[in-house]
């Protein structure tokens, strides 16, 4: 892989990743207002029936609520996964460049001194 494909990986994992941690920070978020503002019993008339365990306590919320929390969850988990996928990707391009740098150098070197 050339210098610039690296280089491009790199931004592209970055642009992954990061967004990925904020949406799972969101998540964490919106769980603990949750915690603070949804019941802790069913709700039938408010529609709360569907129950979610927040840092060990049960709280009940509607199936919308559910649906969404559950997409910002999957969906940060999944960018998150590939951005990672990709740096894994190119930390392993990387590192399998550095020995051919070295050898050339020490090749320069060599012939500098001869």
């Amino acid at each position: 892989m050339k210098s610039r494909q690296l280089a491009r990986l790199k931004a592209f994992s970055l642009t992954l990743m990061l967004p990925g941690m904020a949406g799972l920070i969101v998540a964490a978020m919106i769980s603990g207002h949750y915690l603070e503002t949804m019941p802790q019993w069913p709700a039938p008339l408010e529609m709360r029936t569907v129950p979610r365990n927040v840092h060990g306590t049960v709280i009940y919320q509607t199936a919308k609520e559910a649906r969404n929390l559950d997409w910002i969850e999957f969906s940060s988990v999944g960018v998150f996964l590939a951005g990672l996928a990709l740096g894994l990707t190119y930390l392993e391009q990387w590192g399998a460049r550095q020995p051919l740098k070295v050898k050339d150098e020490d090749l320069i070197a060599e012939d500098s001194s001869r």
